[in-house]
């Protein structure tokens, strides 16, 4: 399978909406209970690109979405405003074949190429294959969270993991990446 990497436009929400639908019914990489509406997916989609944060779509041989990911801010007190965090998911056919990898890399690229300092990784239900991902790509985990999510019958794990981007933390970030707008004091 050839794996082709895009911005994601709206024209993408059914695509990302069922994917993610079939994520929050059968996975634990989120713990969302309820499948939200397309409405609502919209909504996600127009806050994290209205803020200029990467939103991308993958696509397979037939221009079919089979992943998105995208980042955003992982809080939104002032001083967090150089850290972002990665999001991803797949469709299950996607799963396994590289589509992961393909988009943490471009999201990494982007994030770094617009000032980001760092990235962490939130993976609920430590799943091993997000975290060997996150692995592949020189994440480090910073932590384990035991028993942060109950799903499907059973209590879930949470690992944390980070990865420093640019210069990271060896210098002082340049000002002004976002306005302190978006950000509560």
């Amino acid at each position: 399978m050839t794996i082709t990497l895009r911005d994601a436009v709206a024209a993408d929400l059914p695509a990302i909406t069922e994917i993610y639908r079939e994520s929050v019914l059968n996975g634990v990489a989120t713990y969302e209970i309820v499948p939200p509406s397309e409405a609502e997916m919209a909504l996600r989609f127009s806050t994290i690109t209205g803020s200029g944060y990467p939103y991308i779509v993958a696509m397979d041989d037939t221009a079919a979405v089979i992943g998105y990911a995208y980042a955003s801010a992982f809080r939104t007190r002032a001083a967090y405003r150089f850290l972002v965090e990665d999001s991803i998911y797949l469709a299950p056919e996607a799963r396994g074949k590289g589509a992961g990898k393909a988009l943490l890399t471009e999201l990494v690229k982007r994030c770094t190429a617009l000032g980001f300092r760092q990235m962490v990784a939130v993976i609920g239900g430590a799943q091993s294959s997000s975290i060997a991902v996150h692995s592949a790509l020189g994440f480090e985990q910073q932590g384990l969270m035991k028993a942060t999510g109950f799903k499907h019958g059973r209590w879930l794990d949470t690992v944390i993991m980070q990865l420093p981007l640019g210069e990271g933390m060896a210098t002082a970030p340049t000002e002004g990446l976002y306005p302190d707008t978006l950000y509560r004091s």
